[in-house]
Order: structure tokens, then sequence, then C-alpha cells
């Protein structure tokens, strides 16, 4: 419900800003003008715009945090450039403009009030350029938006991410020029989706460049060696019934797997005990396991290339990632997910998780 709502005040806020800054700039100052010693009171459909923009830029805020396929870093640029032209074109032609025309209507000294919209803008300009220099060089906010990297991080999830893990990019053109670190075996790292670049995706690191990797039985086995695996028993939270639930040591990461050992992959029948709101749920019927391999096994060996990495999420059935789509070139990074900072089950009902805000992320 959230966004229809975010994208309809997102497209109000464009011809709102338009009408608002004909008015502001041009017909108002015109209006108080005529209007000294006295005060002009704006027309109804003035102060209609006015209510109405804050209320349609806070919407168009909520979408670009929202988005999926929306460079934020590129809406940042832009804030800075418009709200930058906006403030000279105030400061070097509309002001002294104001100020012949007030003293043509014989009122010499009066300051007219700065345009709101340019208020705005002049407001906007430091916020939005502190905003991308933390957003691009040091953290970025990222909300789980799929169950593929269950248990670890749940849907509705909202992380920081960190941006100087594997070196320091410019925003939008995502050129690195700092070298700093590199993603290590078991990193849980955001990058963009090699398919569709617009689209940030989140998995753990299972190979490095020159790594061999296979997976039997939703096992990782990585340049030979199996990664060890405890059993932790059976998972069930009403929407995942009977999956296996283990604890996989990846590099130096300890972290919880979940898993169905059946070459049919998960059946999904409708669960009374399922609170999304789309009604998704799956069940891990092992009965149907025999001599084919597992769905979501690879049944070769996976050579990663030199400058990529191989991505598997922790949700091993029900997952699209490297074993799917292929590698993740090194300039696709985006950072290292690092936190969870709150949790707000989106598509699921009832309320968020406290336990899990401010949870590390193994």
């Amino acid at each position: 419900m959230l966004m229809p709502i975010a994208t309809l005040l997102a497209w109000l806020a464009g011809p709102l800003v338009v009408l608002a800054m004909i008015d502001d700039w041009f017909l108002r100052p015109s209006r108080r003008l005529a209007a000294l010693p006295g005060t002009a009171p704006d027309p109804a459909w003035a102060r209609a715009v006015y209510l109405v923009l804050p209320v349609a830029i806070v919407g168009a805020i909520v979408r670009v945090v929202i988005s999926e396929q929306l460079d934020f870093s590129l809406v940042l640029v832009l804030v800075l450039l418009v709200s930058t032209l906006i403030w000279g074109i105030d400061r070097l032609l509309l002001a002294p403009a104001r100020a012949r025309a007030a003293s043509r209507a014989g009122a010499a000294g009066v300051v007219l009030p700065l345009p709101v919209t340019v208020d705005y803008a002049r407001s906007f300009l430091p916020v939005a350029a502190l905003v991308l220099v933390l957003r691009a060089f040091i953290f970025e906010p990222f909300r789980i938006p799929s169950d593929s990297m269950m248990p670890t991080l749940e849907q509705g999830d909202f992380l920081v991410v960190n941006k100087f893990a594997y070196g320091l990019r410019l925003p939008v053109l995502n050129r690195k020029f700092i070298e700093i670190g590199e993603p290590q075996r078991g990193d849980v790292v955001v990058f963009r989706y090699p398919p569709n670049p617009a689209v940030n995706f989140i998995k753990r690191v299972v190979g490095l460049p020159g790594d061999t990797v296979r997976v039997r039985n939703d096992q990782l086995i990585v340049n030979g060696v199996p990664v060890p695996v405890a059993d932790q028993g059976r998972y069930n939270d009403g929407c995942y019934q009977n999956m296996r639930l283990g604890t996989e040591v990846l590099g130096s990461h300890r972290h919880q797997v979940l898993s169905c050992r059946t070459s049919g992959g998960l059946y999904a029948p409708p669960l009374a005990s399922c609170n999304r709101d789309m009604g998704h749920s799956y069940l891990c019927d092992e009965t149907e396991g025999g001599a084919e391999p597992d769905a979501n096994d690879t049944t070769y060996d996976r050579v990663v290339p030199a400058g990529e990495y191989l991505m598997i999420g922790d949700n091993r059935d029900n997952s699209s990632d490297g074993r799917v789509w292929g590698y993740v070139p090194e300039d696709h990074l985006v950072g290292r997910a690092s936190l969870i900072w709150l949790n707000l089950p989106l598509g699921r009902s009832g309320w968020p998780d406290w336990h899990r805000f401010g949870n590390r992320i193994e």
C-alpha cells in the first residue's frame, strides 16, 4: 500500500514544484508589492499548491528510499545540481529584479521574503551534500526485499552497508579511486545485479577469484573441501515448514543456513499459518528425494574467473543467485552488509522483531 501512495505523490511533486516556482518567483512578489503597506493573501489555488507540495516531496523521498531500481546516488547528485541552479538563478537574477520592482513601486528598501522554492533549495543543498558523501563513501542503507538470505536476514530487515570496506568509488560512475580491501569468503555483500545493474542484490561470497566451487546436497564444496555445516534440527516459522536448519562456517564467518534435500524443489501449498500478505509459503517434503541430484545442486565444478565472485544465498533452495545467473564482476560491488538497524516486516502482518535491531551480520 505504501508504494502506490509514494509513487502517486512522486508524480505529483514535479508539476507542483513547477507551479510553485511560477507563482513564487513571478506572481507572488507582484501581489505583495501591490498590497503594500498591507499584506496580500495567496489565491486558493496557490495555497493548495503550497499545502500539498511538502507532502508530495516527502512522498517522492519515500519512493526513492524504498525503490529497488532507482540509483539514489544519481538522485542526490541531481538534487544538488537543481538546488544549486535554483539558488544561483535567484541570487544572480531574480533577487535583483525583485529589488528593482520594489523601487519602481515606491517601496525601495523593502525586502520581500525569499521565495519558498528558493528557501527549499537553499535548505536542501547542505543536507543533500552531506547525505551524498555519507552514502557514497561511508555507509548506505539497504532493505532486504526477499527470503534468499534467510535465516541470516529476513524480508523487512534494513541494513547498514559499509561502503569503504572494498575501496572508495565515485558516486554514479561507480569507479574505484582508492583501494582499501577486498571481499573475503563468507562476507555478506550488496552488489549490482549483473543481468540488470539498476537493481541491487545481496548474497554471501562463496567463491573468490580462482576458487573451484560445487554444491552437493546443499553443502558447499570449495576447492575440493566440504564447508562444515552442523545440523540444528528443523526450521518452522509458519511460512517455511520442515526446512533443514544448519550452522555453516565459511571463512571467518559462522552463520545459519536453510536447505531441503529434494530433487523436486520446495513444495508451496497455501499454509494457514503463513502471515504473508501474498500468501507465499514453502514446505520441505524430502520424501521426493531419490537418485536425482538436489534441486539446487551444481553437478560440476565452477571455476570463478579472475576479477569476479560467486555469490550464493543462505536460503539454499529459495535463492536466485550465482548458480543461476553467473558471477559478479568486481566493479559491481556496492559494499559489505554489517548491521541490522531496523526491522519492518513489510509484506507480513505482525509487529517488528525488536530482537533484530542492532544485530551484527555474520
